[in-house]
This record gives structure tokens, sequence and C-alpha cells, in this order.
């Protein structure tokens, strides 16, 4: 631990994605770096009750999807009552490799780790409560705030942890239910809701909005819906307002709706948002407040309105992704230290482990329309693909935009199994501003789902044919 009074050239407050990153940003620069986490160990939500876990037990659920689907005439049942611990065997060894990889990181650049409550004292001085109650004033040149998230909890819905579980509680059920309800119609809430979907849980989906991940291509979000409905007869519940969830104290919970209608279930998750972690930091006293949203107001270098105090992840707010949090804890302490900044990446992909996955980079149809006046857009369905058939995701859409002359690749959105990965050559192309016609010069292997891209692109020329055509 730290001397009662030090001072450092970085102090991070917190080891999330954007927090980590920004420590070993730092420390690869020369400075000396203090990383603050009030958790057991490195990694925040994202290694701990996040992304890791949920994605562990995608994993599964992806796999016994697909065997269901790849042997044929074989039945294949989940048994009732099944442990849930039994269908993320893997997932300690997984969160223990990541938090061991990124203490080692740290370690290995020395930064130092001081685990503790942190406050700040003033805009350059951060008071550290340890779990033994000591306190120690950390002094730091640049401070980086990344303290992450904490699920929200609407007004009037009791999470008990039991029956009605939160985003970061769900994967400590003992059983897998045979019914669930989901509270929400977002990236967390959608996940959650294909998961156990495919795992064979009949899941009832209940949000606001009159279609979940509303922010999604129409096409792709259609087509979303629809797989998620032929699962088991599940159903989203669009245009709802929740005016009650309870537990009946005998064996069910019971969601009561304005209009009356009620969804019983097994489990209840809420996953209606997360909100920042900024209770108890007393950012006031640094001279910071928080927007309408509960997050911390930063410009495009992460930068708050104390030029030494910046903040990254998800504590300014969306789009709150694990790659963007790491980029912006990277770009935070350079622009904190003088160091070059690039252009700045303007290419993000995003993805959600839905099952079908959803990856989406650059402009949607209805963007490139707007901004270039028309578009064409190139269609790939797996089910035409000869890896699609052969890995049973048939379900599967690439959508390939691009200007209506010259024909460069502004955008691309795909629904399926690999999507957050197949996402990326779209992110290439954009970069390099490719065209359709590189996708269709080029050769990819066979089978693959890859081939998407060719097909779709073939469907670009083809389309572009037509319109050159005499009327």
């Amino acid at each position: 631990m730290s001397p009662r009074h030090a001072h450092y050239d970085v102090l991070v407050l917190g080891s999330g994605p954007a927090g980590q990153k920004a420590a070993i940003q730092a420390a690869k620069a020369g400075a000396r770096v203090a990383v603050v986490e009030r958790e057991r160990a490195v990694g925040g939500a994202c290694v701990h009750r996040g992304t890791i876990p949920s994605k562990t037990l995608r994993e599964t659920a992806v796999h016994l999807a697909a065997f269901r689907l790849r042997v044929g005439q074989l039945q294949v049942e989940i048994p009732p009552d099944l442990q849930l611990a039994s269908l993320m065997d893997r997932m300690e060894c997984v969160v223990r490799a990541n938090a061991d990889f990124q203490n080692a990181q740290l370690a290995r650049n020395d930064v130092e780790q001081i685990h503790g409550r942190a406050r700040f004292k003033s805009p350059q001085v951060v008071e550290v409560e340890t779990v033994l109650g000591e306190r120690h004033e950390l002094g730091a040149d640049t401070i980086v705030i990344a303290t992450g998230s904490r699920p929200r909890t609407p007004t009037g819905i009791e999470v008990d942890h039991e029956n009605v579980f939160d985003s970061d509680s769900i994967l400590s059920m003992t059983y897998l239910p045979k019914t669930l309800t989901v509270l929400g119609g977002g990236v967390i809430a959608s996940e959650y809701a294909t998961i156990f979907a495919a795992l064979g849980v009949h899941v009832t989906m209940i949000d606001k909005a009159s279609r979940p991940l509303a922010f999604l291509d129409r096409e792709i979000l259609d087509r979303f819906v629809e797989a998620f409905e032929c699962n088991h007869a599940c159903v989203y519940v669009g245009g709802a307002a929740v005016r009650s969830v309870a537990w009946d104290g005998v064996a069910q919970c019971v969601t009561t709706l304005d209009n009356g209608w009620q969804a019983k279930s097994d489990k209840v998750l809420c996953a209606q948002g997360r909100v920042a972690n900024v209770e108890g930091l007393d950012i006031a006293a640094a001279g910071l407040q928080t927007n309408e949203r509960g997050h911390i107001p930063v410009d495009h270098d992460c930068r708050t309105a104390v030029p030494h105090i910046f903040a990254a992840g998800d504590v300014i707010g969306p789009p709150a992704l694990a790659s963007t949090s790491m980029e912006q804890g990277r770009r935070a302490v350079r622009k904190a230290l003088g160091l070059p900044l690039g252009a700045g990446a303007e290419t993000i992909p995003s993805g959600i482990y839905t099952i079908p996955e959803i990856a989406t980079v650059g402009l949607s149809e209805t963007d490139a329309k707007r901004r270039h006046g028309d578009c064409i857009v190139g269609r790939s369905r797996f089910d035409e693909l000869a890896r699609g058939q052969i890995a049973g995701c048939t379900e599967g859409l690439l959508k390939l935009v691009v200007e209506p002359v010259g024909l460069c690749v502004v955008g691309c959105q795909i629904l399926g199994e690999g999507a957050t990965e197949l996402i990326h050559l779209a992110q290439m192309a954009l970069m390099t501003r490719a065209t359709a016609e590189t996708f269709v010069e080029n050769i990819f292997n066979f089978p693959t789902l890859a081939e998407a891209y060719r097909v779709a692109a073939l469907d670009v020329l083809a389309q572009q044919q037509q319109r050159l055509q005499p009327r």
C-alpha cells in the first residue's frame, strides 16, 4: 500500500476496460501510475459480473442450440431443475484467467494497485479508504475517472436477487428456470433473453418501446424479433408499462402491466439500463457534476470541465462498450500526457451478443440515404451460403451499404452467428474507402460465412447495372 500521502503522475479510479487501458498507456509512457479499485480483483464488472460471465453462458447456449440442429433426429433435452452452475463450468476459469492476466499486465508495467474506496477531497487530491479503515490522501497531476456502472433499479420494483434479479446477479440463480420474464428491451435485456431462450427457457420480454433494440436497422431488427419469437414460443411485449412485480409467496413472480395484463414466471430479470458509479466519489469536491442522465460530461478526448481530470467508460454514457471504453481510456491518457492522438477512430464497430449475434459499423441504410441522398444496399442471406447450411445458422443476413456513385462502402449490418467477427471486414473497407468491387475481385475461402460479403457485393453490382439500363 502507498504511504499516507503520495503523489502520482496519473491516478486512475477503477480497473475495468477503460481504467486498465488508461493505466497501461500511462505506464508505457513512463509515468508514475496508480489504480484504485474497490473490488477484490481488477477487471471491473466487465470481467466479474458482466461481459465475461454472460458470454461464457452464451457460448454454452450457442453450442447446445447448434448441437440440436446438427444431430438431426436425436433429442437433446436439458434435465428439469438443472443447476445453472453446471452450464458454466468454465466461467470461474475464464474469469480468473482474465483477472490474472490484467493483474500481471499492471504489475509488469509497474502500475501500483490500491484496494479501497476513493472520493475526491479537492480537484487534485483523492482520499482512499482501505478495507481496514485506513485513509490515504493521493495527489496526481492527471486523474482518470473510470468507475463503471451498475444496474438501474426502477422505482417500485424490488430486486431481491432470489426471485427478481438484475443484470449483475442473474447468473447467481441456483437452477435454470422454466420461465423467465425480462424487463427491458436494450442490449443487456436482449442478450440474456436470447441466451436463456436458447437454453430452452420460455422467455417473455416486456418494454415500453414497440420493439427491442430500436436503434438498429429496421430490417435487421425484424429478423431478430422473428428469430426470438420462433424460439420456444418466446414473446416480446412492446409498448408496455410495468405497474408492479411481486413474488406470489409460493412458486411464481407476477409482473402486472398498466393495462392489467399479467405475466407469470419462475424468475424475473430487471434489465432496464445502468447508472454511472459516481455515488460516493464526491465529484462536486473536484468541481464536477453529472448531466441530466447521470453521466460525467466530457469532450472528444474524454476531458471533463476540470482540465486535468478525465473520465472514460460507462461513467460518460453511451455506447458503453468494452472496446470503446478501452479506446477512451487510452486516448484520455495520451491527451493528458501530450502524446500524439491520431485522427481518432470514426469507424468503431458495435457488437451485440444476442443469439443470433448482431453487429454494425458505419451508416445504416436510412442514415446513408439521409446523408448521400441515396444508396445501394446489397444483401446476402446465410441460408444461401453453404457454410450457413452446414453450421445451421440460416437465419443470418448481411447488408452492405454503399454510395450510389463510386460504390464505396459506407456501412454494414449483420445478423447471424459470427457477426461480431465478420463485421471487421466491413470496418477495414470503410477505413480504406474500399468499393463493392473489392469483395468481388478477391477470393474467399469456401465454405465460409465471409462469402456473404461477395454475395452482397454482387447484389450491389447487379442493382447498379439495372439502374444504368435505359428506361
